[in-house]
């Protein structure tokens, strides 16, 4: 089953990150986002545009959300995650724990 989170820039709707039951990751703008000349890309390695953004690995920015060492093995151990489950973690402690304007809900169906 595919995971999606809605990703948020100072708690606008900045567009969809979505993992694949093939392990592919997609995000894609949300087009009101997009489409308002005053909000701006959510990171520089992704740019506005109405291109969907793919990649085999989660993307680095969205990687560089997630905490490391001690605190990520705390996280892993706390919320039952494997530690290589980089896109569960995110999903589970980028809803209001982050630093900077970045944050992430995950859709649940």
């Amino acid at each position: 089953m595919n995971k999606i989170a809605e990703v948020y820039n100072n708690n606008l709707l900045a567009g969809l990150l979505e993992k694949t039951e093939q392990g592919e990751y997609t995000f894609t703008y949300d087009h009101h986002y997009l489409n308002n000349p005053e909000t701006s890309a959510i990171s520089l390695t992704l740019p506005k545009t109405e291109q969907t953004y793919q990649s085999s690995v989660l993307f680095p920015f969205f990687y560089g959300l997630l905490s490391e060492g001690v605190n990520r093995q705390t996280q892993c151990r706390l919320l039952k995650i494997d530690e290589k489950d980089h896109f569960s973690l995110l999903l589970k402690t980028a809803k209001t724990d982050t630093i900077g304007s970045i944050t992430i809900n995950e859709i649940t169906k």
